[in-house]
């Protein structure tokens, strides 16, 4: 017999029901411990990592409840199939990259907004389980919470989703001067996904007069993000938004475009799935006077890729004056990082994959972990994800032993 109490995150095989309802567990604020805001080096190179235990990372945006379907084989139209597995857990993108914050350590603060619905009680339940304070999330009485339907194809091993957003939307007004001041008190670090946007420009502007650095999710085009990342200091990209967003004809050139345009950003990543992730970090330091093509160095770096070694890896350039044609010329450092190597009976479901990885970033930012440490532990991150149905299922507790030596 179904025992009523579960929360919906252990729904797993056949489960096709809906999520019972549980108590409402909205958390009235509590007293925060005050802590300096630090604008941080991510590229020191120091090998004395200090764990930031009580480091507060503030997330503003997306949360929701996802259903995952795992399928043998992506349907044809009109087809009628059959789920191999069937999973009910909270999702969005701040909702995962916060939870894999939580399991790191760190204590993580969200901003947004759920119904008084059963699906918004269980969503609250769920992140506070994690150790998510959800003090500053809004409730609203009537409406409907954001849910997600997700496909995920056992066979190619990728996901299609299907989201409907929660009604009412959230509104600059919904978070009143107190609370936006209370949920910003002693943050580190503020990270946004470009969804919520006027909430998340109020939240923005705020934390840039505290002096508190702001990393921006640039998954895909969407209103209000360019006012977002006019006020960030670190961008992380899914593999389309570089082009789509610069109209450069390629990857690294496209990288350099956005250094020159948002001359705050003191790096950016792009994520690229199973092929790693490239990285250019802005240097302030004197500058070689030759100019090198961005996409050569770039080819050049991939050749020193070992492709025998199943573990992520990062290499990186000297500071060059990284040149796109056409485009212009900027001052920096290019990394490129290596993904896992997941044999492919161990490959799950790649949901939620990029959360993880930015909630890796987030992590190493305020653990001031060099860039090659920072891509190397997000991806290791990013993989374990993998090995789960759902995005948060896989997240790593910092005492998983394939973090060990990242956490040492």
């Amino acid at each position: 017999m179904l025992n009523l109490s579960t929360p919906f995150s252990s729904f797993t095989l056949f489960n096709t029901q809906p999520p019972p309802p549980l108590y409402f567990n909205h958390f009235q604020s509590r007293t925060m411990r005050g802590c300096t805001a630090l604008k941080l080096n991510v590229s020191s190179n120091s090998n004395d990592y200090s764990i930031p235990h009580d480091s507060i990372v503030v997330g503003c945006g997306g949360i929701s409840v996802d259903f995952l379907a795992a399928v043998s084989a992506y349907p044809n139209p009109d087809d009628k199939i059959r789920t191999t597995n069937l999973k009910i857990q909270g999702g969005g993108n701040v909702g995962n990259a916060l939870t894999s914050l939580a399991r790191l350590g760190l204590k993580p603060r969200i901003i947004s907004k759920v119904a008084n619905d059963s699906q918004g009680r269980d969503i609250l339940h769920e992140l506070h389980t994690d150790g998510v304070d959800t003090s500053f999330i809004v409730v609203s009485k009537e409406g409907t919470s954001p849910f997600t339907y997700i496909i995920v194809d056992n066979q190619t091993k990728t996901r299609t989703c299907i989201h409907t957003p929660g009604y009412p939307p959230m509104t600059p007004d919904d978070l009143s001067e107190s609370s936006l001041l209370s949920a910003l008190h002693g943050a580190r670090i503020v990270y946004f996904d470009g969804r919520l946007y006027e909430t998340a420009l109020v939240v923005a502007h705020e934390a840039v007069r505290k002096n508190i650095p702001i990393l921006i999710d640039a998954e895909r085009p969407r209103e209000g993000l360019d006012d977002l990342l006019k006020l960030a200091d670190y961008v992380v990209c899914s593999a389309k938004f570089p082009q789509a967003w610069t109209e450069a004809s390629t990857i690294p050139q496209a990288l350099v475009a956005m250094l020159l345009r948002l001359p705050n950003i003191k790096f950016v990543i792009v994520t690229l799935g199973k092929d790693g992730c490239i990285m250019i970090e802005r240097s302030v330091d004197a500058s070689p006077s030759t100019e090198i093509d961005i996409d050569r160095i770039v080819e050049s770096l991939e050749t020193r890729k070992k492709e025998t070694v199943s573990n992520p890896t990062c290499i990186s350039s000297s500071v060059e004056n990284l040149k796109a044609k056409g485009i212009g010329t900027v001052s920096g450092r290019l990394y490129i990082g290596t993904a896992e190597s997941i044999p492919p009976s161990e490959l799950i479901d790649t949901t939620g994959a990029g959360d993880a990885f930015i909630g890796a970033v987030l992590y190493a930012i305020c653990a001031n972990f060099s860039p090659e440490t920072m891509l190397c532990f997000s991806a290791t991150v990013a993989a374990a994800k993998c090995r789960e149905l759902g995005a948060r299922s896989g997240l790593p507790y910092r005492t998983n032993p394939l973090l060990a030596s990242f956490m040492q």
